[in-house]
């Protein structure tokens, strides 16, 4: 028997019940496969915290005769053809007919569909899974084909938060979220060295030792999956429900709606058949905290102080309304969560320093400032012009291979061709020729038949902010305006996945305060230290921000750059120093640089200075008021 031929073996899986510790995670797999109406997991922490191998391990305990239990991952490369499924290509060659071939979400039905790093999938993506994971079914219609299948399965997501955030309308869509990370315990990390050890020596003899624990769970989730629908929500409890979610300031309904199933989940587990107060409160634990979030920046999850309060605002749900503020609306300084802190005396100290030091700005002056609390509103959608073939992202338009197909077109050379499109051109072409004959011919593809797919995407792009931190920025109270104006923009290439970089011009030199990085809660954090104070260098300023984007466009020459100015204008620093910041912005334009320069001159008499700038640049000119003015008009995604 040739090699070709011999079968491969089944890998044997990591048990469930084997991995030590991670009882948060396993408990809201377990609620999830009792309940998949409840939306799915999403999985947020570093490498090497068993998330992979807990969610393989769930499969085998949900699985059936029939072949249902599988666990389905889906890769990030997977096209949408591939996910929702596509004409059968054999069966339009052969029989001239338009038949449908199940993707990915049908393969997964009655089992795990399995997303690693899906932070890092296309939003159109997501948002056909999670739609598919909510409905139990998929629906496409597309290349005249219309086609329904059942796809109802356990949708588990995985990612790493320092490689980009998801944005918040997708985050929300999933029922439970769960935060894991290495445990303290050093037993319990030694056990887990142990077991992993003992696995890799024999797999089959460790999985045969847990072979009945693992029998005994399918078992016991088996039944709870068979009672969750004779489950009892008492009125009293989905009042609860309704309670702690007003109380932690939850958008929308979805929120209650989760609460309720997971409850009803979780008493299913523990072979109750009506919810109490205990499921209630282990389903707030998993269902509530990533919807808690308005802002990027701030730290995910619930303290057990802020837990007890909302359970007993639950309690009081039919009394007056609380008369304190809202969990994730601090007012101490930092926050209780250690997220973003909020200006408080820093932005205060800032305003008197800058009223009595206007005419006379020591070096160095007062800190920029922390981030500010989450103001609700968004920036303007800035984007790059023309069509770029960048990552993806959710900035400017960009050429796509995995992009959403809106249409076939004729085939232009350097494209792919879109297969079926093509094929079907051809069968059509065929009918029309034999029309009349008895027989069909061969199915012949010519040149004229060719297609290609026209697909609408969008990229993320290199985001280069020059900040202008000299006195003049500080003096007339600004210094919390442009605070708030930098965390807004950057809390939007947070959200569209851009790669930022910060420039800060102060004193006699620029500073690249933050190099290029995805992470830009980091960016915050670094800019917040920054001292401000002294001249402006801005042709220094100019000039560093076009050298890091020379620098990044030899490492990643697809990202397109945008370069973000704030600044009122005004180039004090060195000699000769408004002609240099002029020819600095020449230099710019020239490159290639599209640049967007926001005006942060204030006042009732204005030198207008900053428009000068935009001019050389070839930019866009925007005030901080309209900058954000225009969020809900022309900042659509």
């Amino acid at each position: 028997m040739s090699a070709t031929s011999e079968q491969t073996p089944v890998p044997v899986r990591y048990p469930f019940s084997a991995v030590v510790g991670q009882d948060r995670l396993k408990l809201a797999l377990i609620l999830s496969a009792i309940s998949p109406g409840i939306g799915g997991v999403l999985i947020r922490g570093e490498k090497g915290t068993a998330k992979s191998t807990i969610v393989r391990g769930l499969g085998p305990l949900i699985g059936g005769d029939d072949g249902s239990g599988r666990v389905v991952e889906l890769p990030i490369g997977a096209t949408e053809d591939r996910v929702i499924g596509s004409l059968d290509l054999t069966s339009v060659l052969r029989d001239g007919r338009a038949e449908f071939t199940p993707g990915l979400l049908a393969r997964a039905h009655r089992g795990v569909l399995y997303i690693d790093e899906v932070n890092l999938l296309a939003d159109h993506l997501v948002d056909v899974l999670l739609d598919a994971a909510a409905s139990g079914r998929v629906t496409i219609e597309r290349d005249g084909v219309s086609h329904t299948q059942a796809a109802d399965f356990v949708l588990v997501g995985t990612m790493n938060p320092e490689e980009g955030e998801l944005r918040p309308q997708l985050l929300d869509r999933f029922g439970l979220a769960v935060d894991v990370a290495a445990g303290k315990d050093l037993d319990e990390r030694v056990e887990v060295v142990r077991r992993r050890m003992a696995f890799d020596a024999d797999p089959a003899g460790f999985a045969a030792e847990h072979l009945a624990t693992e029998h005994e769970l399918a078992q016991r989730i088996d039944e709870a999956r068979r009672a969750v629908g004779g489950v009892e929500v008492p009125t009293r409890e989905l009042r609860r429900i309704a309670g702690i979610c007003a109380h932690l300031d939850v958008d929308g309904l979805r929120g209650d709606i989760v609460v309720a199933r997971t409850a009803a989940a979780h008493a299913a587990w523990r072979g109750a058949t009506t919810v109490s107060e205990e499921d209630v409160r282990a389903a707030v634990e998993l269902a509530l905290p990533h919807r808690r979030r308005r802002n990027p920046f701030d730290e995910s999850g619930l303290s057990t102080d802020q837990l007890d309060d909302a359970m007993s605002a639950g309690q009081d749900a039919a009394g007056p309304e609380s008369p304190e503020p809202p969990d994730d609306d601090p007012t101490p300084p930092g926050g209780p969560d250690g997220g973003a802190a909020a200006p408080g005396d820093t932005s205060e100290t800032s305003e008197a320093q800058s009223d009595s030091e206007t005419q006379s700005q020591p070096v160095p002056g007062p800190a920029f400032g922390a981030a500010p609390k989450a103001t609700g509103s968004r920036v303007r959608a800035l984007r790059v012009s023309g069509v770029g073939d960048g990552d993806p992202g959710r900035r400017s338009k960009a050429r796509s291979r995995r992009g959403h197909t809106t249409h076939a077109v004729d085939f232009e050379g350097g494209r792919p061709v879109h297969l079926f499109a093509t094929v079907l051109a051809a069968a059509g072409r065929a009918d029309a020729t034999a029309a009349g004959r008895a027989e069909r011919t061969a199915l012949r593809i010519a040149a004229s038949d060719l297609r290609t797919a026209e697909r609408v995407g969008q990229e993320a792009n290199l985001v280069v902010f020059v900040v202008d931190l000299s006195g003049s920025m500080t003096a007339r109270r600004r210094l919390t305006a442009v605070a708030e104006l930098c965390v807004e923009m950057l809390r939007d290439s947070y959200t569209r996945r851009d790669r930022v970089a910060v420039v800060v011009a102060r004193g006699g030199s620029a500073t690249l305060a933050v190099p290029p990085t995805k992470s830009v809660d980091i960016a915050v954090r670094r800019l917040a230290e920054i001292r401000t104070g002294g001249r402006t260098p801005l042709a220094e300023g100019l000039t560093l921000a076009g050298d890091v984007v020379e620098r990044c466009r030899r490492t990643e020459p697809n990202r397109r750059p945008l370069l973000v100015v704030l600044t009122d204008g005004r180039a004090t620093s060195g000699r000769d120093a408004p002609a240099r910041a002029r020819l600095a912005a020449s230099v710019i334009r020239r490159r290639g640089i599209e640049s967007v320069v926001v005006d942060c001159e204030q006042g009732m008499v204005r030198l207008g200075l900053a428009a000068d700038l935009a001019g050389h640049l070839g930019a866009e000119l925007l005030t901080m008021d309209e900058l954000s003015a225009t969020a809900l008009t022309r900042g659509a995604a």
